[in-house]
């Protein structure tokens, strides 16, 4: 069974899935054997024969050249743009967390390095009914994953980063580091946001992303070892 690592965002539109598919095409370029999974999927758009789409898997799928059939890639796909807890409700597909543990097991054995995107922030409800209250930080203890730790550049990110990592690790998860996106070279905000969150926390800030970025500036080594 291959390693993995779980990828989760400061919060919605920090650019999680644009900076996971610089990361799993760089294990893959590096000539590492690298796969995407992600359990459930919102504010997915139809083709033009009506399916639905997951756009953030198709993303990746093409972005890393993986090449994996689309329903690899993600458990539960919905339309609406909402948490998926809320679309699952309204689907009255509510999600099997054994079916999201079968799939991820599966793309486990088939890919060395398997990277799994979460859906929002690491509270994103997933399931919340009469039958179960489960959050992604449940679901990442249950498949016992360490956490890379997307986060924005700019404004504000100091309290969301060292947020997020005072809550994985209330919960125990492991925090491999933070990749800061839509960042700027030589803006004296973004350089102290970094110097901050590492300073505040002990948890070291790893690469910095560019707007329109094609290569991840990260040792491919070093992304390999974050894996477990």
């Amino acid at each position: 069974m291959g390693k993995a690592l779980f990828i989760t965002g400061t919060g919605t539109d920090v650019g999680k899935t644009y900076v996971t598919g610089l990361i799993v095409r760089q294990l893959r370029r590096s000539g590492r054997n690298a796969g995407y999974y992600k359990a459930a999927l919102s504010g997915a758009e139809p083709d033009d024969q009506g399916e639905l789409q997951p756009g953030d898997a198709v993303y990746v799928n093409q972005t890393a050249e993986i090449g994996e059939k689309i329903p690899h890639l993600v458990s539960y796909v919905y339309r609406e743009a909402v948490s998926p807890h809320l679309a699952a409700r309204l689907n009255h597909t509510p999600i099997d967390f054994s079916r999201v543990e079968a799939d991820f097991r599966w793309a486990r054995e088939k890919y060395d390095y398997l990277t799994m995107e979460g859906s929002g922030g690491i509270i994103c409800p997933l399931r919340w009914d009469g039958q179960q209250h489960v959050v992604l930080d449940d679901l990442v203890k249950r498949l016992d994953l360490d956490a890379l730790i997307v986060a924005d550049a700019g404004l504000g990110t100091i309290n969301a980063a060292v947020l997020t990592i005072e809550h994985l690790r209330a919960r125990a998860i492991g925090i491999q580091g933070v990749i800061f996106n839509h960042y700027h070279p030589g803006n004296i905000m973004e350089e102290d946001n970094a110097r901050m969150i590492e300073e505040l926390t002990g948890v070291p800030v790893l690469a910095f992303v560019q707007d329109g970025d094609k290569e991840l500036a990260m040792d491919s080594d070093r992304l390999a070892a974050l894996y477990r």
